[in-house]
């Protein structure tokens, strides 16, 4: 098996990435013997792909060496590249299928790694979990050259984005976006596209991308997830996402398709 990266998580909330401060790299799983001494647990990310790669937990007290240094997973995209910015949310959430489900939630039997499936299986009662993978929709609104951004309560200050949601129980994802741009804005859209789709692991979700047309109704924020929410042009947008995210895609994928049917003099 090659010796893919090894994914060193602490514990705060946001689970941030250890990386060697010389060169900003990941470490090796091969290293993985070095470091057991200050790890909680560890495991493969994947036991099906032969890539090699091992995500781990630092242990609540354990010094970390000084060789490395904390970096947000945000933020892996820019240092890293893509690829293992994404491997990166894949160890995350396989970390978080083993401490959420150390013992099984039915029997209460100690749950063990699945021998074939990416889950975990308790030797008890037979019960199976799986990774917890949250379906949200998000989606580009677009009027006459402009597009609807939102400032969520929780952005930094001047922030904006295309609306998004989670899909609810028993509902189908254009349904969702339907909801979710109404409840949050007040503005009714049609001629609803499917763009692509993104895994976004903070903490567990798989966003689906759209865009759409306004139909109806006028911008008014829920004054709840939304604070603010309006229509931006070309020329006036705010400070927005990052590009690795998907929410920059479909803004992006936007700018360009008016830039284009733009008249150019």
């Amino acid at each position: 098996m090659p010796d893919g990266p090894l994914f060193l998580f602490d514990r705060t909330r946001d689970a941030n990435v250890f990386l060697r401060r010389a060169g900003m790299a990941l470490p090796g799983s091969s290293e993985i013997e070095k470091y057991r001494d200050i790890l909680e647990c560890f495991g493969a990310v994947s036991r099906t792909a032969g890539t090699g790669e091992t995500w781990g937990r630092i242990a609540s007290g354990a010094a970390v060496p000084d060789e490395f240094t904390a970096v947000g997973r945000r933020d892996l995209a820019a240092i890293l590249g893509r690829r293992l910015f994404l491997r990166s949310g894949a160890a995350f959430q396989m970390m978080s299928l083993c401490l959420d489900n150390k013992l099984c939630g039915r029997c209460g039997a100690a749950m063990e790694d699945h021998d074939k499936e990416t889950a975990r299986v308790c030797p008890g009662c037979g019960r199976v979990v799986f990774p917890s993978l949250a379906p949200a929709m998000i989606v580009a609104v677009e009027r006459d050259g402009m597009i609807l951004l939102g400032h969520n309560a929780s952005f930094p200050s001047g922030r904006y984005s295309v609306l998004a949601g989670f899909v609810e129980p028993g509902e189908t994802v254009e349904d969702a976006v339907i909801r979710e741009v109404y409840e949050e804005s007040r503005v009714r859209i049609k001629n609803i596209l499917y763009v692509g789709s993104q895994p976004w692991p903070f903490p567990s979700s798989m966003m689906l991308g759209f865009r759409a047309e306004w139909e109806s109704g006028e911008p008014c924020a829920d004054g709840f997830e939304l604070t603010d929410v309006r229509w931006f042009t070309p020329y006036d947008l705010p400070d927005l996402p990052q590009r690795i995210s998907i929410s920059r895609m479909l803004i992006d994928d936007w700018l360009r398709r008016v830039s284009a049917d733009a008249p150019h003099g």
